[in-house]
């Protein structure tokens, strides 16, 4: 599939020299890397450019954000999700996950609860373990089509008030974008039990159905901004996952300073090239961002044909993300992730998020790879029959 657009998406980048960690795990044998989310694609020109303009400078010293890179965040918010925030609110951070880990000390004090969706991306269930809070799961179950967490069933698992709500929009997995109501739910359930959240939208960016909108869960009113902590990055959306620059949205002072306070001495500053990167970003990569929406939305229709052909399997309609999550509870076998693998294909374990009946496939890759993943998928599975 040619790309007609400015930018070519089919482009076959070899990875295998680049002490790539998606790439790398299969190195030495015929499996295709699915599993870990970043995707195929080199990053826009924009990027790419700033970059070398900034190591020609040849000085790589500590360094701190520009106020150019917050005005434009700042207008991002206000232009994309009609959410208007301050500077000061904004925090940086070397990477989204350390931020969950720190916003999982700092909105909660010891013995206090941490609520989790579950299936859920990793970090969330691990970032309650290393905070040495209980743990209570609220389960992902299917509503008219879309992954959603199951709050009323959490609600049965609580006997205190007070901790923290953890929240993922887009859902990884499952790619579900919250409606305003699913929202005003969450925001719900956070008051009757006391609970401030951290809001994961790393995602955010990548919303592959042109009718939905994100929807920032602090945005919604004052009430959620003053318990809420947001954490955004351009690392998923313009793949520069490897830079480590990400954003903390905290509008609650108190919070804010002791978001601050725990992540002091602990998490590293952002370096001087991932600011760089994220500016670039953020300021020239629009038009890069929208023909690799169109690309992915035209990924996940393939797959969702050909997964949903194919016996065994079911993919739900995934609304954001280039991340299936690929229901193989009536495959006939143990473990599905080993099958693939034994097949060619090298997914994420759903094991991993919190169900080992599932498979996450990233189908952030060339129509080539995604092709041939999809073959080996098909042949394996109709050998089963």
């Amino acid at each position: 599939m040619a790309d007609s657009g400015q930018f070519d998406f089919d482009k076959d980048v070899d990875r295998t020299a680049s002490c790539s960690d998606k790439w790398d795990k299969y190195k030495g044998t015929d499996i295709l890397p699915m599993w870990v989310a970043d995707s195929d694609f080199q990053s826009p020109p924009a990027v790419i450019n700033a970059l070398q303009e900034r190591v020609a400078h040849g000085v790589f010293g500590y360094s701190h954000a520009s106020d150019s890179l917050t005005e434009i965040f700042v207008k991002r918010m206000a232009d994309r999700y009609n959410w208007h925030i301050e500077p000061e609110w904004v925090v940086y951070l070397s990477g989204l996950v350390c931020g969950l880990n720190v916003a999982a000390r700092a909105l909660s004090d010891e013995g206090q609860t941490i609520i989790s969706p579950s299936p859920i991306y990793p970090p969330f269930i691990s970032s309650a373990k290393f905070a040495e809070r209980p743990l209570v799961k609220a389960p992902v179950v299917l509503r008219n089509g879309r992954w959603l967490p199951d709050l009323k069933e959490a609600e049965k698992q609580l006997t205190r008030k007070g901790g923290l709500l953890q929240m993922c929009n887009p859902l990884n997995p499952g790619g579900t974008v919250y409606r305003k109501e699913e929202l005003e739910e969450t925001l719900a359930f956070a008051e009757k039990h006391d609970l401030l959240v951290c809001s994961d939208e790393i995602h955010c960016d990548l919303i592959l159905d042109g009718h939905l909108k994100h929807i920032p869960f602090a945005s919604i009113n004052e009430r959620t901004a003053q318990r809420s902590v947001t954490l955004m990055a351009p690392s998923k959306t313009f793949n520069i996952a490897g830079l480590g620059a990400s954003i903390a949205i905290i509008p609650n002072a108190k919070i804010r300073q002791r978001f601050k306070k725990v992540k002091r001495g602990i998490v590293p500053g952002v370096n001087v090239l991932a600011f760089t990167a994220a500016e670039a970003a953020y300021k020239d990569g629009e038009a890069w961002l929208q023909e690799q929406l169109c690309y992915l939305a035209g990924h996940r229709d393939l797959l969702m044909r050909e997964i949903n052909a194919l016996p065994y399997l079911k993919l739900e309609h995934i609304e954001a993300t280039y991340l299936a999550w690929i229901d193989c509870s009536e495959l006939p076998v143990d473990n599905p992730h080993r099958f693939f693998e034994e097949a060619g294909v090298g997914l994420s374990p759903g094991l991993d998020f919190g169900n080992r009946k599932f498979v996450r496939l990233n189908f952030g890759c060339t129509r080539k790879t995604l092709d041939e993943a999809l073959r080996r998928i098909k042949v394996a599975v109709e050998g089963l029959s």
